[in-house]
């Protein structure tokens, strides 16, 4: 699954309050979701994640995974700002991935977007979290 979900107003995350939110996405790694990347950008957040199934062999739903992800990232992120309120939109935008070739080309864009906004010159200069 690619998923992408972006702050609410147009301020840019500062680099530590940015790995506050990386830190909540891989926080239920191996529990109800397997991350295979994941890149917060200073306004958005792409993930590239498979939900894993609950004892039920149920899949983790999607929106309960986000839910989490962006409710404690936006209150660990409005206490370390000293603010209140919303961080991020309501809607998040996700695809599901139907072949090897399209969940690679997705994998690529995540691990680029750096890149390509300019704000390294290599990937691996990012804060940047790969799995697999």
């Amino acid at each position: 699954m690619f998923v992408t979900f972006c702050k609410l107003t147009k301020d840019p995350l500062p680099e530590a309050a940015r790995s506050l939110v990386l830190q909540h996405c891989l926080h239920d790694q191996g529990s109800k979701l397997r991350m295979h990347v994941a890149v917060v950008m200073p306004e958005h957040v792409h993930l590239l994640l498979t939900p894993l199934r609950d004892d039920r062999g149920w899949p983790s739903p999607l929106r309960n995974i986000l839910k989490l992800i962006k409710g404690t990232s936006a209150r660990s992120v409005n206490k370390f700002l000293g603010r209140e309120g919303p961080v991020w939109q309501e809607e998040s935008f996700d695809h599901v991935l139907r072949s090897w070739e399209i969940f690679e080309e997705k994998r690529e864009y995540i691990r680029q977007n750096p890149v390509r906004r300019r704000l390294v010159e290599r990937p691996e200069d990012y804060v940047t979290v790969k799995f697999m």
